[in-house]
């Protein structure tokens, strides 16, 4: 494995900035590494070789020329599949959008370009945003770089299974009800959830539009900041978006003081059904944060036991709405049309080909709850917990400053164990799902190997809305603390992936 690809992306802007390699020499490294582990692994569903190298060369181009660059600069990233780039294949992981490319970018990918930072390509990602373990993909299932017969979350697996396999040092995420966390958690990654509004939702293929946020996806906590840094934003084209300045998170990441900071354990996420080996190292975590100055106390958030529930009404009913525009008439497949058939047949026919199982079970049950006769019992009455939720954040944050929880009740599982079980694939978002429903920020750092599996624990922290710098804080300060016991970040003691080509 080349070097490079084992440098962080703050290291990576150092080396360039210093002229002791190019963005073109740090791109080629990963590309070679996706060449020749993503067999395996199977985090990319198109790598854009000749447009990465085009863009690495005109960073090289601006550098050269003494141009002011910003601090990611040439650095490679992966970006999730469901966020449209000009000219390149975006399908949101489904057949039904199989070869479309988009005409325009969205927001997060202009601010990815304006910060010259080089996309390598697409990764995988369940079906529309619609699952846990990455398995719903269309395009087939993504492997867990720690060991391949397990899952690497979802449904963004892709982009963190490929910073996992060292094969891109950044990648963008999404996260509706957990799934730029519960991956970050599972592959021993750093996945965080900006403030909803806080990064734009423009070009952004909808799952459910008031739950769906863009993020950034790391190896370190720095890295994510940096990256963060340059995607957030007020954004006219997104209604939603947030007019206010972005949170000094990288200031936060250098940081790392907690001392004072008061963090609130959520009595609720734990317990029964959670495995002891996440337990053990999320309260480790906790007596490290202690040991740093930390105010550690116990709160209850008694209506997240509800959270789980009431998103798999809003978020079946929103997508229901959503996914309606793909009825084969405007673009993506079409199915069925002979010169014989009516339109309505050829929606009927393209939906039954292009949609997967998932989405046709999400589908369905988000146009009965919004039906008449079941609106005000199924939908209605969703909404008014979530309201709840919101204000049992609204009440924690009077006590203290943040909430910490294990990221996800297990560690990553095997490919196969619940895909048949959908209440059981849901049942890996209950800690992560709150802030979804709440709107505000939250962000899952690793924190240690499970004794059970010797597989990567997340520690989940969730804070105000607009306060994601509390997030960066949090993380760098167990991330350093953790990094004196391992010589290093979790990643180094991450299994090497064998060469596949």
């Amino acid at each position: 494995m080349s070097d490079l690809t084992r440098k962080t992306a703050a290291e990576l802007s150092e080396l360039m900035a210093s002229k002791q390699a190019s963005s073109v020499e740090v791109t080629q490294a990963h590309l070679d590494r996706i060449a020749a582990v993503d067999g395996s692994v199977k985090a990319f569903l198109h790598v854009d070789t000749e447009g990465a190298l085009a863009q690495a060369a005109a960073v090289d181009a601006k550098r050269a020329a003494g141009e002011e660059l910003g601090p990611l600069a040439g650095v490679p990233l992966a970006l999730k599949d469901v966020l449209t780039q000009e000219g390149v294949p975006t399908t949101a992981g489904s057949k039904i959008l199989e070869g479309w490319k988009p005409p325009y970018d969205s927001t997060v990918v202009k601010r990815l370009k304006a910060a010259g930072i080089v996309i390598l390509g697409k990764t995988n990602m369940d079906e529309f945003a619609m699952g846990s373990s990455t398995e719903n993909s269309a395009y087939g299932t993504t492997h867990n770089p720690w060991d391949l017969g397990r899952i690497p979350g979802g449904s963004g697996g892709g982009s963190s299974a490929a910073i996992s396999a060292y094969e891109a040092p950044l990648a963008i995420g999404t996260d509706t009800g957990g799934s730029i966390r519960q991956p970050g958690a599972f592959t021993g990654t750093v996945g965080v959830k900006p403030t909803y509004g806080g990064t734009s939702r423009y070009g952004l293929i909808a799952l459910a539009s008031s739950l769906d946020t863009p993020g950034p996806c790391a190896r370190t906590t720095l890295d994510a900041a940096l990256l963060h840094e340059a995607i957030a934003g007020w954004d006219p084209m997104d209604s939603t978006s947030i007019n206010q300045d972005v949170p000094a998170v990288v200031a936060a990441a250098r940081n790392g003081d907690v001392s004072g900071l008061r963090i609130g354990v959520v009595k609720e996420l734990g317990g029964e059904g959670y495995q002891p080996g996440v337990e053990a190292r999320f309260h480790e975590a906790v007596e490290l944060l202690t040991k740093l100055g930390a105010e550690v106390v116990e709160v209850s958030c008694p209506h997240f036991q509800y959270a789980l529930p009431a998103y798999y009404l809003i978020l079946p009913s929103e997508a229901s709405s959503n996914l309606a525009k793909f009825d084969a008439m405007r673009y993506g497949l079409r199915v069925g049309d002979d010169g014989t058939n009516s339109a309505e047949t050829v929606t009927s026919l393209t939906r039954e080909a292009g949609f997967g199982d998932e989405v046709k079970r999400r589908i369905i049950l988000g146009t009965h709850a919004l039906s008449s006769g079941y609106y005000d019992a199924y939908y209605g009455q969703a909404q008014k917990v979530r309201t709840l939720i919101a204000r049992d954040f609204t009440k924690a944050y009077e006590q203290v400053d943040v909430l910490v929880s294990p990221a996800t009740p297990t560690t990553a599982f095997a490919i196969g164990d619940r895909i048949d079980d959908p209440i059981a694939m849901y049942k890996n978002d209950l800690c992560t799902i709150p802030s979804n429903l709440a709107g505000n920020a939250a962000a899952s750092f690793p924190c240690g190997l499970a004794d059970e599996d010797g597989l990567p624990v997340g520690f989940h922290v969730m804070a105000p809305v607009m306060r994601d710098d509390l997030l960066y804080t949090v993380g760098a300060a167990l991330e350093s603390a953790l990094a004196e016991q391992w010589g290093g970040v979790l990643m180094t003691k991450a299994p090497e992936l064998e060469v596949t080509r």
